[in-house]
């Protein structure tokens, strides 16, 4: 195979893998051997003579090729379905003799959508200028490894990521984590993907605002000298009594 072609799809889908050779109109398909392989060892589909002889079982009512133009036609592509596909075209020329016409390799590049991302928020603490909250924003059933980005009031933020999956060719969990000290109320924005298939999720964070500020009581020097007023207004009210009821 001097060349590699790609063909994209996402998992769910019916997704046609090209051949290298097509029969011409003036032969038909029992003149040739073909064989659809996978990472070049597995057998995918083959055919002999216009018969088909063999099958894999994990392709079984999955996989069929067109007996003209040889694509194999995958439906539904899962994502194990991920890697390189090899065409190998024999042509029968004599009874016991065949000619390799076409070899052949084409990738196939398997994706899956990640859920909508949700966002939750939970305050650590917590005061009269501010709000401490742990943020974190969790998207799961997508392939291939995504990024997850996010921003704060437009401006952005790196999240703590961490992936989980089951291995190399399985679909992904992904989990953020924020700590944020949230001074005024705001909006948050977490995005998960990969190249162009992105999804996102808002959420508003709204700052504590139950804040009861004490009452400072007096000073002792203000006590103080409001007792000396008063006893002195109570003195003068009561000596000016007495010297009216002598006069």
């Amino acid at each position: 195979a001097l060349e590699k072609k790609v063909v994209k799809s996402k998992a769910g889908e019916k997704i046609g893998l090209p051949c290298c050779h097509e029969i011409p109109s003036s032969e038909s398909l029992d003149n040739y051997r073909v064989y659809w392989q996978k990472n070049t060892t597995d057998v995918v589909l083959a055919y002999a003579e216009g018969k088909k002889i063999s099958q894999h079982e994990r392709y079984k009512n999955r996989a069929k090729m067109d007996t003209s133009n040889l694509t194999l036609w995958i439906s539904p592509v899962e994502i194990l379905d991920n890697g390189p596909y090899q065409c190998v075209v024999q042509h029968l020329r004599f009874s016991q003799n065949s000619v390799v016409v076409c070899d052949e390799l084409v990738s196939l590049f398997v994706t899956a959508e990640f859920s909508k991302p949700n966002i939750t928020a939970e305050v650590s603490a917590h005061s009269c200028e501010s709000t401490e909250m742990v943020v974190r924003c969790s998207s799961h059933g997508g392939f291939p490894k995504p990024k997850i980005s996010g921003d704060l009031n437009n401006v952005s933020v790196v999240w703590n990521a961490s992936w989980v999956s089951e291995s190399s060719l399985s679909p992904y969990n992904v989990t953020g984590k924020l700590l944020l000290n949230v001074t005024k109320d705001v909006s948050i924005t977490c995005s998960v993907g990969y190249n162009g298939f992105v999804k996102s999720t808002s959420l508003l964070l709204k700052k504590m605002n139950d804040c009861i500020v004490p009452t400072v009581p007096p000073s002792y020097n203000v006590i103080t000298a409001s007792s000396i007023i008063i006893i002195i207004f109570l003195l003068a009210i009561t000596l000016a009594a007495r010297y009216l009821v002598r006069h």
